[in-house]
């Protein structure tokens, strides 16, 4: 911890030396964005925000860019100047603000060199498992940031909704206990300055598209995580927001224009009815109180519209994937926002990164309706609509998590029927096996809440490590972290054990976990490793069979491979005939229980105890 915190203060010193661009003579620039780019992009045209008091009485010249574009809106303070920066070499360009012929002010502006790779970085895939984790309750190892000058809202550990003081250190810090973990991928929720009063340990009203929050550390920490996070094998996705900002954000402070944000005669919140987005009936007024009502009372809902506003948010995402060497991005609040404008934010991000991944939040509860919003869709192109969105995230499958392993055995529609009648409507989807799974994420109810058991923790995780798509997994869940989001959010969102200096619990070591720990920790280690190597899971095909007695029994095979789920969600145990999977176990006569480790033969019939599961690799 001590070397990652020197390390933090080392970086901090950088960030602080190298964070100006422009050289300043008479007049003073408040904000350039983006602060660089790199050369060799697809994207090289330019626009360059350029805010600061009455700025847009200036006129620009450049000796080095060709300028396409100067926009002026009715605020003074900002100017929008267009430069083609196509065919141009690393390096340092000057662009002068000129007051008639004088110079006032001289932007040195600096084209990057690409990493080398990064056009073709491959996204997450089948092959990976995503852990979820919220920076600010994962652990601290920098307590000496927790509070900041440059941020409003204090750190306090006992208020369960305010800032705890986790931090990028604290990630990195523990990048071994993801990997003994099994998993390959970290998506942490937004790192993005947060400057709201209270509550801003989310991070998803954010004050500042181009900063970390210094609480969690700068910009070169974000990067040096992912750097190392790479080192170790591991991949990183960032949460992008082009929904809404924060209320505290410099530039709604001082709109550039009145159309940044939409605005209402009086606060509009959002009606969360997204269907409407589709609706061939809607009604124009619902559709608007929808896609742009406000999220909340602190988070302005931004206008795509905007070609001025589309394109800030598309070169902003394009600079931190470049800037960070993101693999992949995690679209919050996807079906919010401007159809036709967020098609076009991530066609342009997908045509630089051709290869790469990004997942889209579409919480809603109905196949149809969020595969309208997956790329190449066959229900959006009914209505001539292409997202270009590669994933999406599988809240019915969700829901069925929510719902199979807790309620009554009897019923035509119930248990594990749930998973078998959920993955039949995946024929509405493009790309079934690039859908992101999950039983629990850091706005719903933790699995473990309602199913306290570890028998359906291991029936769940079983089925989440086998069946088709990307699993993702939410910190602590591992260890069996519990959390009532009736309680409100703050309790679905607990620290991890042992993150901070001081917690007599230390679930990231082997000593330090209580026995129940333990018991989750050692069954989540041993099947998302094994899911690691296995071609098998990522890509082979999926045969299910009609569940009977409440278990669920489905293959996973290919030309090399056969691997055989069942899942005993019953009460009681059950004994299947193994004829009537005749077709797919063939000639093999016994198989490896990976659970357990044990041989079991497959002869006429397979007993399973009660709330059991088998992974059978077939030998």
């Amino acid at each position: 911890m001590e070397k990652v915190g020197k390390l933090f203060l080392w970086i901090n010193l950088i960030f602080c030396l190298g964070s100006g661009i422009f050289a300043q003579k008479n007049y003073k620039i408040e904000h350039i964005e983006p602060m660089n780019w790199w050369s060799g992009m697809k994207h090289s045209q330019i626009q360059l925000l350029l805010h600061g008091e009455n700025i847009s009485r200036f006129t620009v010249e450049s000796p080095s860019f060709p300028i396409v574009g100067i926009v002026k809106t009715e605020n003074p303070n900002y100017l929008f100047v267009t430069i083609e920066t196509k065919d141009r070499t690393t390096g340092k360009y000057p662009i002068r603000l000129m007051d008639k012929k004088k110079v006032v002010t001289t932007i040195d502006y600096e084209l990057k060199e690409r990493e080398y790779g990064s056009a073709d970085r491959k996204g997450f895939t089948t092959e990976d498992v995503i852990y979820l984790l919220m920076p600010d309750r994962f652990a601290n190892t920098y307590p000496g940031g927790d509070t900041h000058p440059e941020t409003t809202e204090k750190a306090d550990r006992l208020n369960p909704s305010g800032r705890h003081g986790g931090d990028i250190s604290g990630i990195i810090d523990h990048l071994d206990y993801l990997k003994e973990l099994g998993a390959t991928t970290i998506w942490t929720t937004p790192l993005l300055e947060d400057n709201e009063e209270a509550y801003s340990y989310h991070g998803y009203a954010q004050s500042n598209l181009y900063k970390v929050d210094p609480r969690y550390g700068n910009n070169y920490y974000f990067q040096f995580l992912v750097q190392e996070a790479h080192r170790k094998g591991l991949k990183v996705i960032k949460d992008e927001v082009p929904n809404h900002w924060s209320s505290k954000h410099w530039m709604i402070k001082d709109l550039p224009t009145q159309t940044w944000i939409h605005q209402f005669p009086t606060f509009t919140r959002s009606s969360y009815r997204t269907s409407t987005q589709m609706d061939p009936y809607k009604s124009d007024k619902d559709k608007r109180a929808s896609e742009d009502g406000w999220f909340d009372t602190s988070m302005p809902d931004l206008n795509q519209a905007n070609p001025l506003v589309l394109n800030y948010l598309i070169q902003n995402t394009i600079w931190w994937v470049e800037f960070a060497e993101l693999d992949g991005l995690r679209v919050d609040t996807y079906s919010y926002n401007d159809k036709e404008a967020i098609a076009k934010w991530t066609k342009e991000i997908m045509e630089e990164y051709p290869n790469f991944n990004m997942v889209g939040e579409i919480w809603m509860h109905d196949q149809a309706l969020m595969s309208y919003w997956q790329k190449d869709s066959p229900i959006g192109a009914l209505q001539s609509y292409n997202s270009n969105l590669p994933s999406v995230m599988d809240f019915t499958l969700h829901d069925a998590f929510a719902q199979a392993f807790n309620e009554p055995e009897q019923g035509w529609d119930r248990g594990m029927v749930r998973f078998y009648e959920n993955f039949v409507n995946d024929f509405l989807y493009k790309d079934p096996n690039n859908l992101l799974i999950f039983f629990e994420n850091h706005d719903t109810q933790r699995f473990n809440e309602y199913c306290p058991k570890i028998e359906d923790y291991k029936l769940a995780t079983t089925l989440l490590a086998t069946t088709r798509g990307i699993p993702q997994i939410y910190y602590g869940s591992e260890i069996g972290m519990k959390g009532d989001k009736g309680k409100g959010d703050a309790d679905i969102r607990r620290d991890f054990p042992g993150g901070w200096p001081g917690d007599t619990n230390n679930a990231f070591t082997d000593n330090g976990r209580t026995a129940e720990q333990k018991a989750y920790f050692d069954f989540s280690k041993k099947i998302w490793n094994w899911r690691k190597g296995k071609s098998v899971i990522h890509t082979g095909s999926f045969t299910q069979f009609l569940p009977q007695n409440n278990v669920y029994v489905y293959f996973r095979h290919n030309e090399n491979e056969t691997v055989m789920v069942v899942i005993n969600n019953s009460k009681e145990v059950q004994t299947l005939d193994l004829s009537r999977f005749s077709d797919l176990i063939k000639k093999h006569k016994s198989s490896l229980d990976i659970i357990s480790g044990n041989t079991i033969p497959l002869e006429r019939t397979l007993t399973i105890d009660s709330k059991k599961s088998f992974i059978l690799e077939l030998k």
